[in-house]
């Protein structure tokens, strides 16, 4: 009798799956890092929207230093959640969505797929609109129409350049991370005019006042969407998977 032959299981991300060659595991640790830095970087894009800074702008410009507290603690758990979805990526061979395929009940795939299309939905609308607003910033003769179309366009530029390989998308990134990373530092130590007073930032930061907070409505929905920017759902699905770009051992 014929033997069935084993299902072809599906690998993630199949044109970038194992491309990126790493070092040995005697390697150098610093050269082991910079191997695994890519990932890394691309999923720090979603901690750098267009949403997180409208929404930790309103937040700053209402309340000074007083959510500071909500942005530490959402920052500590999307870095807990993003370490267990690498590692959920390199013990398994799989991504997340892979995953919730595999384990969860059968009746539960179509919710889930439906619920995270809407949150992506969503989360997208504001990085269109933020992007877009920001170009009719720098350019004010730009209609917001236009500013958005050109955003959607920019979208698409980079997803083009998956046919020259993983790595130089990541290095487009690199260069758009450090293009904000030295705005940030000129903002915070040159400009006198956005420096911020250390010591006020450390003790809200550590000794928030609770109660002022759970009596006011509008402090707790900007903590949500503090929380639900800073998390970023989606990008669990996303470092899950692009770990799996490197051929590791």
């Amino acid at each position: 009798m014929a033997q069935k032959a084993a299902p072809v299981r599906a690998i993630s991300l199949e044109g970038f799956h194992g491309s990126v060659v790493v070092p040995a595991h005697t390697a150098r640790p610093w050269r082991q890092y910079l191997a695994f830095a890519g990932p890394a970087l691309l999923v720090s894009v979603g901690y750098m929207d267009p949403g997180n800074w409208a929404t930790d702008l309103q937040a700053g410009a209402q309340y000074k230093y007083a959510l500071l507290w909500v942005v530490g603690l959402s920052s500590l758990m999307a870095i807990f959640l993003q370490v267990i979805s690498a590692r959920l990526g390199l013990a398994t061979g799989k991504d997340l969505a892979q995953c919730c395929r595999d384990h969860l009940p059968a009746w539960t795939r179509w919710p889930n797929y439906l619920s995270c299309e809407v949150a992506i939905a969503a989360c997208d609308l504001a990085e269109v609109l933020g992007s877009a607003v920001a170009l009719h910033l720098l350019f004010p003769r730009l209609s917001l129409l236009a500013a958005v179309i050109i955003t959607s366009f920019d979208v698409l530029v980079l997803l083009s350049l998956q046919r020259f390989g993983m790595r130089l998308i990541e290095a487009v990134v690199l260069v758009l991370i450090a293009t904000i990373g030295i705005c940030y530092f000129l903002e915070i130590f040159v400009l006198p005019q956005t420096q911020p007073n250390f010591h006020e930032m450390a003790r809200w930061l550590v000794a928030p006042d609770l109660p002022a907070f759970f009596r006011s409505k509008d402090l707790v929905y900007l903590a949500i969407g503090i929380i639900g920017a800073t998390v970023m759902p989606h990008n669990l699905y996303l470092h899950s998977s692009i770990v799996q770009t490197r051929k590791y051992e």
